[in-house]
């Protein structure tokens, strides 16, 4: 079963509804402080930390005078403007007595379904964790129209949690767990502590998309759990409301725990190694041994581009006609050609602009 025991890097969904007073549209100032705590906590424990955070279109319309009902596209954008400075800022307060700078990142689903944006997105994460910051990641409602959104922050969490290789995903709920049946309504419905497989029966117990039971969010959060745990990365779904909530969760609170059979590395590889490639990569003996031992692939090692391909394009790795394995690239096919053979200081003049690198970080790679 998964716990936040030894998780290395934890993906955290907080709901408008867990930081915003729904009656009078305030933040939750004491809970958001109690969940700063856990947040240090975990650091503490040598854990990364990523909070994704619904809350600024709740906060904003408040502060603009706007009704709780139902608002149209470009209110909503408009509160989600205001009230995204403010959320940034109720995090920002809550996480710097403990020493931790945050940092904000905002995203539509555009930055993970385009293969560039997605490494763009997974190498700044990366480096925000590696500077010990915490990033609070949320949909950026100011611009994301119905057909570039993610809709929900159950299924974002997930897709953040592939994107760093998270090992644990926390969704702090009005609910503590996923039950056989809408718990509200009916008597019998039970709790399941631990689902290791999601099976047709357990899909069917999450409602239909129009069903009542859907509207408290389990459809979403059983699609999240699908993501999550294909990817290597075990998912709990509770009760979020209560102080503390992270080390209520640690401590031995009511949940359900999503396993995942891979570890997130091992997941990914086999994600990479599964996909077709747009082209080939031929690299020298000494570019060879140097991936052997768990390095990324520079330009200096590189003899032959054959193919077209795109950033973040998969590509063969290829040495003297035998395939060593394949990654994701880091440049386009023809600003590979130029950089064949290069040193790393030689990318910025050779395609007037500072680059990355590698042009296979050996975490995009599967050998």
């Amino acid at each position: 079963m998964g716990t936040l025991s030894q998780a290395r890097r934890v993906v955290v969904k907080v709901g408008s509804a867990l930081l915003v007073d729904r009656q009078t549209g305030h933040l939750r100032a004491d809970w958001l402080r109690s969940l700063a705590e856990d947040v240090a906590w975990l650091k503490g424990q040598g854990a990364d930390v990523i909070l994704v955070s619904s809350g600024s279109i709740a906060l904003g319309r408040g502060v603009l005078g706007l009704p709780q009902s139902a608002l149209s596209l470009e209110q909503s954008q408009a509160a989600a403007a205001v009230g995204q400075i403010r959320l940034a800022r109720a995090y920002e307060e809550a996480l710097a007595p403990h020493g931790i700078t945050t940092a904000q990142v905002l995203v539509t689903l555009e930055d993970s379904a385009d293969r560039r944006r997605y490494l763009n997105s997974r190498a700044t994460l990366a480096t925000l964790l590696g500077l010990g910051a915490v990033p609070i990641v949320n949909e950026n409602d100011t611009v994301a129209t119905d057909e570039i959104r993610y809709g929900d922050n159950d299924r974002l969490g997930a897709q953040v949690a592939v994107t760093v290789g998270a090992d644990r995903l926390i969704l702090l709920s009005d609910v503590d767990g996923f039950y056989s049946g809408n718990p509200s309504h009916d008597a019998a419905a039970k709790r399941f502590e631990v689902i290791d497989t999601i099976t047709p029966e357990i899909e069917a117990m999450a409602g239909d998309a129009g069903s009542g039971l859907s509207k408290g969010g389990m459809k979403t959060k059983l699609m999240a759990a699908q993501m999550a745990t294909a990817a290597g990365c075990a998912m709990a779904i509770t009760e979020g409301s209560v102080m503390n909530p992270l080390q209520t969760l640690a401590n031995g609170a009511a949940a359900t725990w999503f396993t995942a059979t891979l570890d997130p590395q091992a997941a990914r590889k086999g994600w990479i190694a599964s996909m077709k490639p747009r082209g080939t990569l031929g690299i020298d003996a000494g570019a060879a041994a140097a991936l052997s031992r768990g390095k990324s692939l520079l330009p200096a090692g590189l003899t032959a581009v054959d193919g077209t391909f795109g950033r973040g394009d998969p590509v063969a790795i290829v040495l003297e006609g035998r395939k060593l394995g394949q990654g994701l690239c880091r440049y386009t096919s023809d600003e590979a050609q130029a950089l064949k053979g290069c040193q790393s200081s030689q990318i910025e003049p050779i395609l007037g602009y500072p680059g990355r690198a590698a042009l296979i970080h050996r975490d995009d790679m599967a050998l």
